[in-house]
C-alpha cells in the first residue's frame, strides 16, 4: 500500500531521528566500556532528539534496568492510518537502530475492539499491515497472543509480534495477573532450575526479574519462567497504540519494567510529558482525501426522538440512491450506514423513560419499513456485527444501534450518518461518536458532494454548544478519538460489578411491613376488581371518527417555516484552526408523498391501520386545497411531524373523556384494596449501590422507611427533597418510590405515573401511628410543561375521588388515614412541604 504524503513525512522524521540515535548510542556504548559510571550521565536519546528536531525539550525515560530509553510519540489523528505507520516504523527501528530483522515486538493496545481488529489484520497475509512486516522480516513473521507459547528459536529466527491488551499489562497486583505468573512454558529463555550459578548470573545482569524466594534465604532464589520475565530478558521493541491510555502510574511503570529497548507510541492525543516527534493535522488528512468534510449538523426542534429518526432514515435513503448511481458509473461499491446512539441497550432496561436500542429498531421496522436484516445492535450484551464484513457487497446492514460500544477502535468508512438520541441537554455524545463517521471510503473522494461529506442528526441541543463540542472533539482530541479511558457499554459507573443486596425496613418501622396500602384505579367486574388497563379500558373505547385534524390545514408550507436547521462545518481559512461554520440553512424533508408511509408513521398513535390511512389521506387533501403536490412533497416530513402532534393531542382529549365517563358511570373507581389485588409497599428491595444518601451535615438519613437509600438513583432535586423530608419533625417516614417497579397511578395516558416519594406524617392522636400519606411527584423548574399539567390533573382527580370517607367505608384498617397527592416544582418544593407539615 502506497503511503500518503503525510505518512511519508512521519517516516522521514522517524528515519532522521533513528539515524542520530544510532550515532549517539554508539558513543554511549563506547563510554560504557571505558567508564560505566560516567556513561550513566550520557543521555543519548536526548542528544539525538536535540540534534534531529532542533528542540531542547525532551522528557527523559529509563527502562527497568535504569538504561536510557528512547520513547517517542507519533501524533496522528483518527483515520490517519496509525497501524500502517506502526508497521513501517517497526521496519525502520529494527533495521536502522536495532540492526536486525528478527526479535520480539510487544504490541500493546487499549481495548478489546482494537485488539481484535489489529490481530486479525496482522494474521492475514494478504493485508497491507502483514505484508509490510513480512517485507521487513523477509517473510518470517509470527503473530502471537499472550496465551500462546513461543521459544527462543521463534524469536531468533522470526520477527515475533506479541499482542497484549493494556489492562493485562497494567500491573495492579503482580501475583494475580497472568502475564507475571510462573507459566512454566518459557523455560527456554532461562537457565535450568538446578543451575544456580547461571541463575544468579542472569539475576545480576537483569536484577528486576521476578523470583521465588528472597536473597539470603537458605534455599536459593529461583527465577520465575513467566511471560513477564521473558519480556525482560528479550528487551523488546514496544509499540503502544493509543499511547495516552498507558499513562496511568501503574501502567507506565509496568511497560518500562519490561526493559524495552525502544518505545514507539501512536496516538491522536499525546499526553503532557510525551516526546512528540511528529504531528499530523486534520487538514493534512483532508488534503489526502482521508476524511469526509463538510460535517452537516441538523438540529430537530421536535421533542419526539422519532422525528429525528425519521430525518436520518430519509438521509440514509438519499445517500444510498446516490451510492448506487456511483457504483453504476464507477464499479465502486458504497453502502451508507447510519449509526444510532441510544440511551439504553441492556435487556432489562427497556420500558423506562430512556430510549432503548429495541425501541429504535422497532421504529425502523414498523414505521419506516426497514427490513430487520438491515439493522444491527452493538452492545456489551448483544453484538450483531461480530464477525461480519461490513464492506462486503453481500452485507445488508445499514443501521447500527449502540450506546457507546463504537466509541473507540471501530472502523467502517461506510458510516455516513450519526443519529444522537441520547440526553438532548448533553453534547458530549456527539464528540464521542463523531470520529466514527469521518473516514472516507477507500480514502478516495467520489466527487459526489453528498458522498464526500457526513451528517449528524440530533434534537433540541443548543447549536453553538454543539459546534463547540464538535470542534473540540476534532481538534483537541484528534478528530474525535476519545482520550484517556475505556467505557463500559452500559455506563453503569461500576455498579454492575457490585453484588446485589437485599435491604429491609428500619427496625422502628418493621411493624408496618406488609401493611402500607396505597390506592389505585380499578375496574369493577361483577363482584371483583381489577387494575385499569389503558389499551383495554381506554384506548379501545375511543371513537376515532371524532378526531378533528382540520388544524393541519392551518400549517404554512414555506421555506421560512422549516422545522430544522442545518449547520455546515468545513475547513477554516486559518491554518491554526481546522473547522469553522461555513454555512447555515433551514431545510425540509425530501420524501415523496406516500400515503401508506404516512399511515405507518401515525399507526403508533392510532391502533387502526384503516383509520390511519384515511386520516393521512384526508390530511393531504386538506393541504392540497392550498398547495400543489410538489410543495407538499417537499414538506412531507414536516407534515408528518405536525400531524402526529395534532393526533396525539386529539387522542389525549378523547381518552380523558372516556376515562371520566367510566368514573361517572361508577365503572372506574379509585380504591384502597387490602385483599389480593391491592398495592402494598414492598417489605424487601434489592439494590446495587456503593454510596448511601446522607444528610447535608454528613449525618445518616433517619426517617427513610428502608435502612439504606442508594444515592445513585436520585437526581439533585430529588436528593434535596429527600433530605428535607428527612429533617421534618412532623414526618414519621418517607419512601423513595422506584420508577417502573413500585407504586404507580394509571391515568388516561398510556404511560403510568410513578410518583417520586411516598411519605407519612405523625398522627395527631394516639389511635394510629400516622394519619396522612403524601404521594409526591417532583418536577424541575424547566420541566413545567404539558406532562406536568397532566400529572397535576390526575392528582387533582385522585384527591377528589379519595375523600376521607371513602377510606373509612372501604378499608377498616384506615379509619383515620388520609391521602394527599401533590406535584411540587423546583422553585416551590420547600413551601409546599412546609404547608403539608402544618
Amino acid at each position: 500500500m502506497r503511503l500518503k504524503h503525510y505518512q511519508e513525512k512521519v517516516i522521514k522524521a522517524l528515519k532522521d531521528y533513528l539515524g542520530e540515535l544510532s550515532e549517539f548510542r554508539e558513543k554511549y556504548q563506547k563510554a560504557l566500556e571505558f567508564d560505566a559510571d560516567m556513561a550513566r550521565d550520557y543521555n543519548f536519546p536526548k542528544r539525538a532528539w536535540e540534534k534531529s528536531t532542533g528542540s531542547s525539550i525532551y522528557h527523559s525515560k529509563t527502562n527497568g534496568l535504569g538504561e536510557p530509553l528512547p520513547d517517542i510519540y507519533l501524533k496522528v489523528p483518527t483515520g490517519g492510518g496509525k497501524t500502517l505507520l506502526a508497521c513501517h516504523s517497526i521496519d525502520l527501528i529494527q533495521k536502522s537502530y536495532l540492526k536486525k530483522q528478527t526479535g520480539l515486538i510487544l504490541w500493546i493496545v487499549p481495548s478489546t475492539q482494537i485488539y481484535r481488529q489489529t490481530i486479525s489484520a496482522l494474521k492475514d497475509r494478504e493485508h497491507p499491515y502483514r505484508q509490510t512486516l513480512d517485507i521487513s522480516s523477509g517473510g518470517r513473521t509470527l503473530i502471537k497472543e499472550k496465551t500462546e507459547m513461543f521459544n527462543r528459536l521463534d524469536v531468533e529466527e522470526n520477527l515475533l509480534v506479541l499482542m497484549l491488551m493494556l489492562p493485562s499489562a497494567n500491573r495492579q497486583n503482580k501475583e494475580t495477573l497472568k502475564v507475571f505468573r510462573d507459566a512454566g512454558g518459557f523455560t527456554d529463555f532461562f537457565p535450568a532450575e538446578d543451575n544456580y550459578p547461571a541463575q544468579e548470573e542472569l539475576m545480576k545482569r537483569i536484577p528486576n526479574l521476578d523470583c521465588f524466594g528472597e536473597a539470603g534465604e537458605v534455599f536459593n532464589r529461583q527465577i520465575k519462567t513467566s511471560l513477564g520475565n521473558t519480556l525482560k530478558v528479550l528487551k523488546p521493541l514496544v509499540v503502544i497504540d493509543e499511547g495516552h491510555k498507558a499513562y496511568g502510574e501503574n501502567a507506565r511503570t509496568t511497560v518500562r519494567n519490561f526493559n524495552p529497548s525502544f518505545i514507539l507510541e501512536l496516538s491522536a492525543t499525546p499526553p503532557d510529558g510525551s516526546n512528540e516527534l511528529v504531528k499530523i493535522t486534520g487538514r493534512e488528512l483532508h488534503e489526502e482525501e482521508m476524511i469526509k468534510l463538510d460535517i452537516h449538523l441538523t438540529n430537530k426542534t421536535s421533542l419526539d426522538w422519532k422525528d429525528t429518526m425519521l430525518a436520518s432514515f430519509e438521509k440514509q435513503n438519499q445517500l444510498e440512491k446516490l451510492a448506487k448511481e456511483y457504483e453504476q458509473n464507477t464499479g465502486e461499491y458504497i453502502r451508507p450506514i447510519c449509526l444510532i446512539q441510544v440511551e439504553r441497550t441492556g435487556k432489562d432496561q427497556r420500558g423506562t423513560d430512556f430510549i432503548h436500542a429495541e425501541d429504535a429498531k422497532e421504529y425502523l421496522i414498523k414505521q419506516c419499513n426497514v427490513p430487520e436484516t438491515h439493522i444491527a445492535i452493538k452492545s456489551s450484551e448483544k453484538d450483531d456485527i461480530e464477525g461480519i464484513d461490513l464492506f462486503a457487497n453481500s452485507c445488508d446492514i445499514r443501521y447500527i444501534i449502540t450506546k457507546q460500544a463504537l466509541q473507540e477502535g471501530w472502523d467502517c468508512s461506510f458510516a455516513y450518518v450519526l443519529t444522537i438520541l441520547t440526553n438532548p441537554s448533553s453534547a458530549t455524545g456527539i464528540t464521542q461518536l463523531v470520529g466514527r463517521i469521518l473516514r472516507q471510503p477507500k480514502a478516495i473522494k467520489t466527487k459526489i458532494k453528498e458522498l464526500d461529506e457526513c451528517y449528524i442528526y440530533t434534537f433540541k441541543p443548543n447549536a453553538s454548544t454543539l459546534v463547540r463540542e464538535i470542534k473540540n472533539g476534532l481538534e483537541d482530541e484528534g478528530l474525535g478519538d476519545i482520550a484517556g479511558r475505556l467505557v463500559n457499554d452500559e455506563g453503569t459507573n461500576g455498579l454492575d460489578s457490585l453484588k446485589e443486596r437485599e435491604i429491609q425496613y428500619r427496625q422502628g418501622f418493621k411493624k408496618f411491613e406488609g401493611k402500607i396500602y396505597l390506592p389505585k384505579f380499578v375496574i369493577q367486574e361483577k363482584e371483583s376488581w381489577r387494575d385499569l388497563i389503558f389499551e383495554v379500558d381506554i384506548l379501545s373505547e375511543i371513537d376515532w371518527t371524532k378526531i378533528d385534524i382540520s388544524e393541519i390545514a392551518e400549517r404554512t408550507l414555506t421555506d421560512k417555516e422549516s422545522k430544522e436547521q442545518e449547520l455546515t462545518l468545513g475547513l477554516s481559512k486559518e491554518e491554526k484552526e481546522l473547522l469553522e461554520e461555513t454555512g447555515r440553512l433551514e431545510t425540509k424533508g425530501t420524501l415523496e408523498i406516500d400515503e401508506a408511509f404516512l399511515a405507518r408513521q401515525i399507526a403508533e398513535i392510532i391502533p387502526n391501520p384503516w383509520i390511519c390511512y384515511n386520516l393521512g389521506d384526508n390530511a393531504i387533501k386538506l393541504l392540497s386545497k392550498k398547495y400543489d403536490r410538489e410543495t407538499i412533497a417537499a414538506n412531507f416530513v414536516f407534515i408528518i411531524e405536525e400531524l402526529k402532534k395534532i393526533l396525539e393531542k386529539q387522542k389525549n382529549i378523547l381518552a380523558e373523556k372516556v376515562f371520566k365517563k367510566l368514573v361517572e358511570k361508577k365503572k372506574l373507581h379509585f380504591f384502597l384494596i387490602s385483599r389480593a389485588g391491592g398495592f402494598v409497599l414492598p417489605s424487601r428491595i434489592k439494590v446495587k449501590s456503593n454510596k448511601q444518601l446522607i444528610r447535608n451535615d454528613n449525618t445518616p438519613i433517619q426517617k427513610s422507611l428502608f435502612d439504606y437509600v442508594p444515592e445513585e438513583n436520585i437526581n439533585e432535586l430529588e436528593k434535596a427533597v429527600a433530605i428535607y423530608l428527612d429533617e421534618q419533625e412532623k414526618l414519621l417516614w418517607w419512601y423513595r418510590n422506584m420508577s417502573r417497579q413500585d407504586y404507580h397511578i394509571q391515568g388516561w395516558k398510556k404511560n403510568k405515573i410513578y410518583p417520586d416519594f411516598i411519605a407519612a406524617s405523625k398522627s395527631k392522636t394516639k389511635k394510629v401511628d400516622y394519619d396522612t400519606v403524601f404521594v409526591l411527584e417532583t418536577k424541575g423548574i424547566h420541566l413545567k410543561n404539558e406532562d406536568t399539567k397532566y400529572k397535576q390533573d390526575v392528582f387533582a382527580l385522585c384527591k377528589e375521588l379519595g375523600a376521607k370517607k371513602a377510606w373509612k367505608e372501604l378499608f377498616d384498617e384506615f379509619p383515620d388515614h388520609d391521602f394527599e397527592f401533590q406535584v411540587i416544582h423546583g422553585d416551590e418544593w420547600q413551601h409546599k412541604i412546609n404547608s403539608m407539615m402544618q
